[in-house]
């Protein structure tokens, strides 16, 4: 019989939590802003908290292999034990921390072969997530490459979704909103709140929202005014509550341009005042607030300029 990816990773046991625990919860602490960026994992998953620590980051997200091959090794006992030991050593709570899935997953695939390998790929990261004593697995949703009607794939995605949190424990899966791109769905806060009603477990399901594809998809984030009115309509139509984290990047073009080109903070269409009021509302305490933005060597630059507008 072939064994599901589920057994194949269980296979190398799981690191019991009891052996290591991460900071203890911020619950009698005042809340704050968790702000940070996309970091690397060049040379061990292990490394993600270092570099993140380097910056000035309080939040993290990562890939937790290489994002563009479908196979990876299993982690071993020891990057997994050492990945905890250093998040905690640099106060990095599980959820504080957004790992990405693979981007060669498209669970919402017309062809059923295609369809398959991502399932199963994205059943993998679940629970590789799982094994780092994680919470969440950010990743797109899917597109229908021409091949299905937009209600065909958004079932097909849900049905995705439902597999997967049936093969693994704890972790929760938050889709990320697109710039519709092509044929890519997740680009309209309906089609969001359509995935969210056809899960079955409403707890494991939520939502990170990326500023440059809010923009780009067109739900105008030009200034502070125009992107309360975005998320007064986010609220209405998904709920505030499946809010699990944010990407906070400018755009390269307008409002509306279906393109996904990141910028570095105020050097976009959207600029600094929107992101001052994202930072400085607590509507987004204690959520992962993870630059992707393009020039990695100013990441300590904007996460400072960031936390200069909340007044920390």
């Amino acid at each position: 019989m072939k064994k599901t990816c589920d057994q194949k990773e269980r296979e190398n046991p799981h690191i019991p939590l009891s052996t290591f625990q991460y900071p203890l919860s911020n619950t009698h602490y005042p809340k704050m802003k968790r702000i940070g960026a996309h970091v690397s994992i060049a040379g061990g998953i292990e490394n993600a908290p270092l570099n993140a620590g380097k910056i000035g980051a309080k939040a993290f997200a990562m890939f937790t292999k290489n994002q563009r091959q479908w196979k990876a090794p299993a982690l071993s006992p020891a990057s997994v034990e050492q990945f905890r030991r250093n998040c905690a050593d640099h106060g990095f709570e599980p959820r504080h921390i957004l790992p990405h899935d693979s981007y060669l997953i498209n669970l919402g695939s017309p062809e059923k072969e295609k369809l398959e390998r991502s399932r199963e790929a994205f059943n993998e990261e679940m629970i590789r997530v799982e094994r780092l004593g994680l919470t969440m697995l950010n990743f797109h949703p899917g597109s229908h490459l021409n091949g299905l009607r937009p209600d065909e794939c958004l079932r097909l995605i849900a049905d995705s979704i439902n597999k997967a949190l049936e093969q693994s424990e704890n972790v929760t899966a938050v889709i990320e909103n697109t710039a519709g791109q092509g044929s890519n769905l997740g680009f309209r806060f309906e089609q969001l709140a359509a995935l969210i009603d056809m899960t079955e477990d409403k707890t494991r399901i939520g939502i990170c929202l990326d500023t440059c594809h809010l923009h780009a998809s067109g739900y105008d984030m030009g200034n502070a005014e125009a992107a309360k009115t975005v998320f007064n309509e986010f609220d209405r139509t998904v709920g505030m509550r499946f809010l699990r984290g944010m990407h906070l990047n400018d755009a390269r073009h307008p409002a509306g341009s279906r393109l996904d080109r990141h910028a570095s903070l105020g050097k976009g269409t959207i600029g600094l005042d929107t992101f001052r009021f994202i930072v400085s509302s607590l509507d987004f305490e204690e959520i992962p607030l993870i630059l992707e933005t393009p020039d990695s060597d100013i990441w300590k630059e904007e996460i400072a300029i960031l936390y200069s507008f909340t007044g920390n």
